[in-house]
């Protein structure tokens, strides 16, 4: 009881979405490996998909989550379960609300520091009232995060409806098209626009936090990482927390396993060693039935072996009789699939991606070649 007493009591506060948790978490169980005493603060359906990936040494601290306050159906707790931008928006307000639930939090458990998201930035107010020093958790790399200011920066150039800038202030000449960043106008009522104000208010605290755990590693961008210090101040980099996944338990699973994790790993164990091509556009993309069927298509056509995840939208966008004629060379996910074992298995030798920051970490990590489809926010940066 002594020794438990005397260590470090690190709270964490991950927003409740598919791509912050398993890396915020993976994170929390490093901090732990090395001594640190670690709660986790989330609600009841986060709760229960995080406790099958932790051991008995990380404690999990319940809050409840108003969904039926704000018009949300039962059980509405994480970014991956809303189906349209109205609920994002119901969502983003019932997690501000949160405040009194955290602050509460605080009071009971006493923590020496708190880790949350940058998509919690109300969280540093009501920590530094209690005296609780605040370390942020980026989800994103060093470079996007010195590319996201130096564009806050200067964002007025799009008013001149320019077809390109450069990104001023960094340590290379990055120029930017108008059309891979945020048009702040056609945001307003949407998701995007609360997402945008959370990130500009982050912004804004980055200089009062206690510091950041970036979710990278010096040796990958070592500039920005000593760029990004002059920018905020103290910032580590631990990552890449999937690793530790890795080295924790091949088998840990990010939530619940289904059953075809096992079958998909066994299928690629009858491949060749690099025959493989890993296609994922990660859990917040979004693709027109055209879109999805030009793409099954176009891997029936290449007739090189794929592995395919898609999310779970239905069969109507699914080519006439596309699955038997590519059983054997190809394999379809539809929903979550075990995208670190994949990647690192011998039979893959190629990553198709959205270039989200975690799937970018992992295909680095696994050593493959990766072909970039950037979708949104940080991806654009990030190839």
């Amino acid at each position: 009881m002594g020794t438990e007493a005397k260590k470090l009591h690190m709270l964490f506060f991950p927003f409740m979405a598919q791509g912050h948790m398993p890396p915020m978490i993976n994170m929390a169980k490093l901090f732990a490996a090395h001594g640190a005493r670690i709660t986790i603060l989330t609600t009841p359906v986060n709760a229960a998909n995080i406790r099958p990936t932790i051991d008995d040494s990380i404690h999990i601290h319940i809050i409840p989550f108003p969904s039926a306050d704000f018009g949300l159906p039962d059980g509405c707790e994480n970014d991956s379960l809303l189906i349209n931008d109205d609920q994002r928006i119901s969502f983003f307000r019932a997690v501000a609300s949160l405040r009194h639930h955290f602050d509460a939090s605080l009071q009971d458990l006493r923590p020496d520091c708190v880790v949350t998201s940058m998509f919690l930035p109300w969280t540093y107010h009501v920590a530094s009232a209690r005296g609780v020093p605040r370390l942020v958790f980026s989800g994103a790399g060093n470079f996007a995060a010195c590319a996201f200011i130096a564009f806050h920066r200067c964002r007025h150039v799009l008013e001149d409806k320019v077809e390109s800038f450069i990104l001023p202030g960094l340590p290379h000449q990055i120029e930017m098209l108008r059309t891979q960043v945020v048009d702040v106008k056609k945001l307003a009522g949407t998701s995007f626009e609360f997402l945008l104000e959370m990130l500009n208010e982050a912004l804004e605290l980055e200089p009062k936090n206690y510091g950041t755990l970036s979710n990278s590693f010096y040796e990958l961008e070592p500039e920005y990482a000593d760029h990004y210090r002059k920018e905020v101040g103290r910032a580590w980099n631990v990552g890449p927390a999937s690793l530790y996944k890795e080295a924790d338990n091949k088998t840990s699973k990010d939530g619940e396993q289904p059953a075809s994790a096992d079958e998909c790993l066994k299928w690629l164990d009858k491949k060749p060693a690099g025959s493989i091509v890993y296609m994922c556009f990660g859990s917040g993309s979004s693709f027109s039935a055209e879109q999805l069927r030009e793409m099954a298509l176009g891997l029936e056509a290449a007739g090189h072996p794929f592995v395919w995840v898609v999310k779970d939208e239905g069969h109507q966008w699914v080519p006439d009789g596309f699955e038997k004629r590519t059983q054997g060379t190809g394999l379809v996910i539809r929903g979550w699939a075990p995208q670190v074992l994949i990647l690192n298995h011998a039979a893959v030798g190629g990553f198709v991606t959205h270039c989200g920051w975690n799937s970018t970490l992992e295909g680095i990590s696994a050593g493959l070649p990766m072909v970039t489809w950037p979708l949104n926010a940080d991806q654009f940066y990030n190839e």
